[in-house]
């Protein structure tokens, strides 16, 4: 299974724009520009939003998966992921999750979350490596 993205820019770092596009549609010609990443409150999205909605979401997904491998129906799940961003480097994401399921108790929700933090597919990925290919169009 592959999933794409599509980002275009034109123009300077400061002064230029660009779109992001991704495969299901979800994000169309979506704006991300200097000001929306590293100035507060501007409109548009940002790489780093991005990781912090991604890593919410696999994160999420996995407590989901194994609150149910251990014989529970996990009730509403809800994650705030908090993305440090600090002079150019991604720092730290933490995740902040809320739920359960009848029958588990805290300490065994507490171990989920532990290591759905360490080993959820984006987790791990922000280890990988990133390779790329240039097509240079003068």
């Amino acid at each position: 299974m592959k999933r794409t993205a599509k980002a275009h820019w034109e123009g300077t770092l400061k002064e230029g724009k660009g779109t992001l596009s991704t495969q299901s549609g979800i994000l169309n010609n979506t704006n991300y520009n200097f000001s929306a990443r590293f100035e507060e409150g501007q409109k548009g999205t940002n790489p780093e939003e991005l990781i912090a909605a991604a890593s919410a979401g696999c994160f999420t997904m996995y407590v989901g998966a194994k609150i149910t491998e251990k014989g529970f129906i996990p009730k509403a799940l809800d994650t705030d992921a908090i993305l440090n961003f600090e002079g150019g480097v991604i720092t730290a994401i933490h995740l902040i999750i809320s739920g359960g399921a009848d029958g588990l108790d805290a300490e065994s929700f507490e171990s989920i979350t532990k290591d759905a933090a360490k080993n959820c597919i984006v987790s791990k990925a922000l280890n990988v490596r990133v390779t790329s290919e240039a097509k240079f169009n003068p």
